[in-house]
């Protein structure tokens, strides 16, 4: 009689693993039969994560030209002996925030270079260290306001649509949760309804709270990380700028002052 108890239990068992192996095996079942409530948690975090990977795959590539660009700019202004020259690269380098920079304290350089007494005027195109006729700026601290307001668009520009994946990630974790708790909401609903504790009755609103956690999670981690990662990344961009114009800054000082 113990025998075929345990048997019994055994064979009790295996149909409940079973019916949990293709319950859990066919998630497009399970959100089919799911409430309207937790189809739509489901629909916002599948919206989210979407653009949230759109931003990340084009912010990987955007930056991946923008430092590609910036070195070569930088090769080209640290090589030219005239702003003229850097100047005719600009067009063919437009991904860098370099350039930008550099565009904004040219014309600042270019409208304070005062006419010499006598000659003809003279413009920071026609100038370069050394030469014969070397006009002086009326404000050094003008020509680093300007550089500083083009790097803070640049920055700016650097990190759209950025933000967007710190909301992701903040609010993606509620939506799946509130989605799990609406699971089991549905789930309380069904054994009162039934009066019945079976896995049949309380497997719907379960695997509903599983799927709406899981989605959650799967919407938000991505985003934390890439969110950190391109963060980091215009941190970066920053400092290279802010380098530039230190340098940009010197030079002005040095032939122009």
């Amino acid at each position: 009689m113990r025998t075929l108890g345990y048997l019994a239990l055994a064979l009790s068992a295996q149909g409940a693993a079973s019916s949990q192996g293709a319950l859990g095996g066919n998630f497009v079942q399970i959100i089919a039969r799911s409430s309207p409530v937790s189809k739509l948690v489901l629909l916002a975090l599948v919206i989210f994560s979407v653009v949230s990977w759109a931003i990340i795959l084009h912010k990987l590539w955007l930056f991946h030209r923008t430092a590609r660009q910036s070195a070569v700019f930088l090769d080209v202004f640290r090589k030219s002996s005239k702003f003229s020259e850097v100047q005719a690269v600009c067009k063919t380098l437009a991904g860098s925030p370099l350039v930008g920079i550099f565009q904004a304290g040219y014309a600042e350089l270019n409208n304070q270079l005062r006419q010499p007494p006598a000659g003809p005027s003279v413009t920071a195109q026609t100038l370069s260290p050394g030469s014969a006729s070397k006009p002086t700026l009326k404000s050094l601290p003008a020509l680093d306001r300007a550089l500083l307001r083009a790097a803070a668009v640049e920055i700016n520009r650097l990190e759209t649509r950025i933000t967007f994946l710190a909301t992701t990630a903040s609010i993606s974790p509620f939506i799946g949760l509130f989605g799990t708790v609406w699971g089991i909401i549905t789930a309380f609903e069904s054994i009162g309804q039934t009066s019945s504790t079976n896995l049949a009755i309380v497997a719907p609103g379960i695997a509903e709270a599983l799927i709406a956690t899981a989605a959650g999670l799967f919407a938000a981690i991505p985003a934390v990380y890439f969110y950190n990662f391109l963060a980091h990344r215009v941190k970066l961009f920053a400092s290279v700028m802010d380098d530039f114009s230190l340098e940009f800054l010197n030079i002005a000082e040095r032939n122009f002052t």
